[in-house]
């Protein structure tokens, strides 16, 4: 049992913590767990999330966007770093079907800056073996081959 006080004591905390980036569930559960009573946490994060301020799906949304701009990752690499950030597979995986054409594009063109920045050091099939080994699938692999201008 915790005071109302307390309560919007550490929901500021938190909620300076999520405004300053936006957070998963899981990451705010590990930065905060310790710190107060697991109850008090629990119903903080339940009245963040009923109003809006944790949502891991626009967070999976977001965190993607970031991903396109800024790395060139397989599928399988995206999805490995959203589990790690404590996003539900559910939700990765709705996410990943929902915008299956958008994805694979970009795996596409991640694989095609790879090649690229590696054509003149390896071998086509030493490149298309680190690309395996990072995830892309092979007709993407192909699809970006066949693309390049060699």
């Amino acid at each position: 049992v915790y005071t109302i006080e307390e309560f919007d004591e550490k929901k500021s905390k938190i909620l300076k913590y999520i405004m300053y980036k936006k957070r998963s569930k899981q990451e705010i559960k590990n930065k905060f767990a310790g710190t107060m009573p697991e109850e008090l946490l629990e119903d903080i994060m339940a009245e963040l999330e009923e109003n809006g301020y944790i949502d891991d799906s626009s967070y999976v949304e977001r965190a993607i966007n970031e991903f396109i701009a800024l790395n060139n990752l397989s599928i399988k690499e995206v999805k490995y770093k959203l589990y790690n950030k404590g996003i539900s597979s559910n939700i990765i995986d709705d996410y990943m079907s929902k915008n299956y054409e958008k994805m694979k594009e970009y795996e596409i063109t991640s694989a095609l800056n790879i090649i690229g920045k590696k054509i003149n050091t390896l071998e086509e099939n030493e490149i298309i073996q680190y690309l395996l080994k990072k995830g892309y699938k092979t007709d993407n692999i192909r699809e970006a081959i066949d693309k390049m201008d060699y």
